[in-house]
């Protein structure tokens, strides 16, 4: 039998002095989670050779195939100073290889090796490693990414 679930308090009633609790803050409530989900990608990427970021990026080709730098950044919502290191790193493993467009030397778009695309094969378990790591349903998952959806949206407007 499940507990039934604790009721969130209503922060619109709390006196300003009580919204200061560290408790009552969405942004340490998902910083500790994305702390948590780094120590979990870190184990199931070990093997692999890869970091969290590079793993995205690799995802992002994988999925796609050959895209531009910029366009890769976009997916990911990387700026270019954090790409480039990640990329040249992934080069560097001999899994993506970088090459500028003849057609415009300032655009630089990424192509899988072949040892990138095997690569692939070895990564398939990775999901759901963490799909059990998180004690969820996929349900759960789908809800909680299209609740964050929403939230990234939002506040994106702020820029």
């Amino acid at each position: 039998m499940t507990p039934p679930p604790i009721a969130a308090p209503d922060l619109t009633d709390l006196p300003d002095s009580e919204l200061l609790r560290l408790d009552h803050q969405v942004c340490f409530s998902l910083q500790a989670a994305s702390r948590a989900f780094g120590g979990v990608y870190r184990e199931a990427l070990r093997e692999l050779g890869l970091t969290y970021p590079q793993y995205l990026a690799m995802m992002v080709l994988w999925e796609h195939g050959p895209l531009p730098v910029k366009t890769i950044g976009e997916r990911l919502h990387l700026d270019s100073g954090t790409l480039s290191p990640l990329l040249k790193r992934l080069e560097a493993a001999g899994l993506v290889k970088r090459e500028r467009s003849p057609e415009d030397e300032r655009s630089v778009t990424v192509h899988l090796t072949g040892a990138g695309t095997a690569l692939r094969e070895r990564a398939l378990p990775v999901p759901r490693t963490i799909l059990g790591a998180t004690g969820m349903s996929v349900q759960e998952i789908l809800a909680l990414q299209e609740t964050l959806g929403r939230l990234t949206a939002s506040l994106g407007r702020n820029d």
